[in-house]
């Protein structure tokens, strides 16, 4: 089965480029808007070779793998679109999910797989990483050039990362790289469009939250050097995280990596 874009996502005069293998879906969508690009242009592999994550960290995709990223040029402010991270993780969550029910209903196994958000980019299945986003802005001419870059585990997991990985293999989720590409770029046109620049980013917040991990519970935030624990209480209208500390004090995280439980019993959870 090639790489092919859902009926919601076709209409939309969205365009695909798929790749036999490709360094970096992200890289080459920077790429093609320095150059003039307009999009919405969707750039896809099922093998990426020098793929990052945040941060600068290495996003090992080998083949079967889903390497996929959305370029747009967009007339908003950087702030505004950081948001835009927010429909991506649920556009991916609604993907996995629905070619999840599918693979179940076809081998009668699970369907339960306790998919959710975590703060601020990745899906996990229970505790451990199932996909990653990975949102770059750059100015160009016509406006701001957003790319998302979404990548799932589904054939392999790597092995030493910062939190537990797993892949859909690992969950007994028969699928391939096609399938999920196909559910998530009409998943993507349903949320791009809630967001609506920005516009809609109330209920995408609302959505998200829906669907997050470790809300009202006890986590530990590291951003550089610094940590700081408390109690996950929400996001904000920027996206921001609003911890509440044993003391009572109520702090916006804008970035870092999150732990759920505290720095002591959190370890690389």
């Amino acid at each position: 089965m090639a790489f092919s874009l859902g009926p919601r996502s076709q209409s939309s005069g969205t365009r695909l480029v798929a790749f036999e293998s490709i360094g970096s879906t992200n890289a080459e969508a920077l790429a093609r808007a320095r150059a003039g690009e307009a999009g919405p242009l969707w750039l896809v592999t099922d093998q990426q070779t020098a793929g990052r994550g945040r941060r600068s960290r290495a996003w090992v995709s080998p083949r079967g793998n889903l390497a996929a990223s959305i370029l747009e040029i967009i007339d908003v402010t950087p702030a505004v679109a950081a948001t835009l991270g927010f429909a991506a993780g649920l556009a991916l969550d609604a993907a996995l999910r629905q070619v999840s029910i599918e693979a179940a209903l076809r081998t009668g196994g699970a369907a339960d797989w306790g998919f959710a958000l975590k703060w601020p980019n990745d899906v996990l299945a229970g505790r451990e990483k199932l996909s990653g986003i990975l949102l770059e802005a750059e100015a160009v001419a016509g406006g701001l050039a957003i790319v998302v870059g979404m990548g799932t585990n589904v054939v392999s997991a790597p092995q030493g990362t910062p939190y537990p990985a797993t892949s859909l293999a690992a969950l007994g989720i028969q699928v391939g790289a096609e399938d999920l590409f196909h559910a998530l770029s009409d998943a993507w046109a349903e949320f791009r469009g809630i967001w609506d620049e920005g516009h809609g980013f109330s209920e995408i917040r609302r959505l998200w939250l829906e669907r997050a991990a470790g809300i009202g519970a006890p986590i530990s935030i590291q951003a550089g050097e610094k940590s700081v624990e408390g109690i996950f209480e929400t996001i904000d209208d920027t996206g921001c995280l609003i911890l509440k500390t044993d003391g009572g004090e109520r702090i916006s995280i804008a970035a870092g990596d999150v732990h759920f439980g505290t720095a002591r019993s959190a370890g690389a959870a």
